[in-house]
């Protein structure tokens, strides 16, 4: 029997590649997004077993609704990917605060609301299931110029392992995936930015991520998208509360 997942962030970049795996993996999936077409769109190309959701995943009540109609939609829920997130560049001196309440409200609030959500339905289900986080290789290590986005995923890892050991014992687990720099529309937005700052092209800006890679090559979606069908599937039951790093050999522990 089809399983089911959701997936925050899936109208692109990691999020898409992610729904797209888990749909040739057998799950039903609900592609959860702000920007509803590019959603749509992405869940009427995977086929019949896909759906598309509109959530502001830093409004508690946006994710709430988003796992009630995915239960509704397909009688049951197994796997949350909390995958929606924003990396602005922040070089110390120009954070704002209106800055600081999206990026924390994106990557932490989206986080927390989307494992209490979950955690609901699981109970009401009657059965225990996943919870997988996106953090960050500048969740492990901290990034120049990126206070907001590293402490953000710096948090999401401590919510993983507070969570894993929380719901352990109803049968959920909750563990994280820490990409590198990846081949997607934020990592070029990131890109950009860095390079305009120093005077340089994108080109320049991304080869600054890009040196420190020991497998000497950029991520493609599919790599991180590879490493949540395992965190999804039942080869990692044994598995809660880590961090799997998946970034070619930036960071090791």
């Amino acid at each position: 029997m089809s399983k089911v997942a959701i997936v925050t962030g899936a109208a692109q970049g990691i999020g898409l590649a992610i729904a797209k795996r888990l749909y040739q993996d057998d799950f039903k999936v609900a592609l959860v997004d702000y920007k509803i077409d590019a959603a749509q769109t992405a869940a009427n190309e995977l086929g019949e077993n896909a759906i598309a959701l509109q959530a502001d995943v830093s409004k508690r009540d946006d994710m709430f609704r988003a796992i009630k109609d995915t239960v509704e939609k397909f009688g049951d829920l197994n796997v949350l990917v909390n995958n929606a997130g924003l990396g602005p560049t922040t070089p110390i001196d120009t954070i704002t605060e209106e800055q600081f309440k999206q990026v924390y409200g994106v990557n932490v609030g989206g986080v927390l609301w989307g494992t209490q959500a979950a955690h609901q339905a699981f109970k009401e289900l009657g059965h225990g299931g996943k919870i997988i986080n996106a953090t960050s290789q500048a969740g492990v290590v901290g990034n120049p110029e990126l206070a907001l986005y590293s402490g953000t995923k710096f948090a999401v890892r401590g919510i993983t392992q507070v969570t894993a050991r929380d719901l352990a014992e109803e049968h959920i687990t909750v563990n994280a995936y820490a990409p590198g720099i990846v081949k997607t529309p934020m990592m070029f937005d990131i890109a950009h930015e860095v390079g305009q700052n120093a005077g340089k092209d994108d080109e320049w800006g991304m080869q600054q991520f890009a040196k420190d890679i020991a497998l000497k090559r950029l991520s493609e979606p599919s790599d991180v998208a590879n490493v949540v069908s395992f965190l999804s599937g039942p080869d990692s039951d044994y598995i809660t509360g880590q961090t799997i790093i998946v970034d070619g050999g930036m960071q090791f522990h």
